[in-house]
């Protein structure tokens, strides 16, 4: 622990040694370059501050104290430890953009303003990042930069400094969380493609469900539609079945009129009488005849007897009908 000042207090000496050794000698007629300030003391007192140009200076009594550079100056922020909200320990570094706005509190301010705000920009990251969890710090990184430059202009006004910008670089975090953060991230992954996956089913079961919907839809309307048909059809054929059976009583009963119809008919049943004979012992085993099968002509004259009293009380087409006369009591 006590060697850290020790390195700071070298850092701090080297610097200052650094700026004395470049300071240059006082020639009388001095010529300062460009984007530089040399403050001139006179007595031991501050005098003036020299601008780009020629100027004079009387030897002895003036002394050039200090030069500034004009130009931005870039600071490097050294590797450095920090502990976040939650309780994780990282390790940062980074960049600061300097320019010196004012050379007499840059010299009189503070004994070297660099590492002063250096030291500064470092005690601020600290402290941002203490307000900041682990995940967060990589997406507050620009935020985290801005507050840093608001910190250090705050506090450097004095300095005569002003920080323009404020980098961090690198975040290197502990092996272990970086393996958590990984796993985490598959784990992410997985619960999304899960996620996709089951979605997915959802809706390939919706899809086949509305498919079948709508197949069976189609296919009771199409049975309905066949029936439909077939009941059509049903119906034509026996309109049709009805209407040639009309036609051909018609044309038997225009046939019977005519002379030989009779004939005809008897003739007729006779053939009918004779097939259904021969047919009976093809259809079954157990045949009934009747007791005058062996005498077709009483059977044909049977048929035309009944044929005749059927007629007889059916009135022909054209011919009125005699009411009953009425009952008397």
């Amino acid at each position: 622990v006590a060697a850290r000042p020790a390195a700071r207090y070298a850092a701090t000496y080297s610097s200052l040694s650094r700026r004395k050794k470049s300071l240059p000698v006082n020639t009388v007629l001095n010529v300062v370059p460009q984007q530089e300030a040399w403050v001139i003391e006179r007595f031991g007192k501050f005098h003036e501050i020299l601008e780009p140009g020629l100027s004079l200076l009387l030897p002895v009594i003036d002394q050039i104290r200090y030069v500034h550079s004009l130009k931005e100056i870039v600071v490097e922020i050294p590797s450095q430890s920090a502990i976040t909200q939650d309780n994780v320990t990282i390790h940062l570094d980074g960049v600061l953009y300097l320019k010196i706005i004012d050379p007499y509190k840059a010299s009189y301010g503070v004994e070297d303003p660099e590492y002063a705000v250096a030291q500064l920009a470092q005690t601020t990251m600290r402290s941002e990042l203490g307000k900041l969890t682990l995940d967060t710090v990589f997406k507050e990184r620009a935020s985290l930069n801005t507050h840093i430059v608001d910190s250090i202009n705050q506090a450097a006004d004095p300095w005569g400094m002003t920080c323009l910008r404020c980098e961090i670089r690198d975040i290197m975090l502990p092996d272990k969380v970086v393996e958590d953060m990984q796993r985490q991230v598959s784990a992410e992954r997985k619960k999304r493609a899960s996620i996709l996956e089951s979605e997915g089913s959802r809706e390939s079961s919706i899809n086949v469900a509305e498919g079948h919907k709508t197949s069976t839809i189609l296919a009771s309307e199409a049975n309905r539609m066949q029936k439909a048909n077939l009941a059509k059809g049903d119906a034509e054929a026996l309109l049709t079945v009805a209407e040639a059976t009309a036609q051909s009583i018609e044309r038997i009963a225009a046939a019977i009129n005519m002379p030989g119809g009779k004939d005809a008919i008897a003739l007729k049943v006779a053939e009918q009488y004779v097939n259904a004979f021969g047919n009976l012992a093809k259809q079954s085993n157990t045949v009934l005849l009747p007791a005058n099968a062996g005498d077709p002509a009483s059977m044909i004259a049977t048929a035309m007897s009944i044929f005749d009293r059927v007629r007889a009380a059916t009135p022909t087409a054209g011919t009125p009908t005699t009411p009953a006369p009425p009952s008397q009591h």
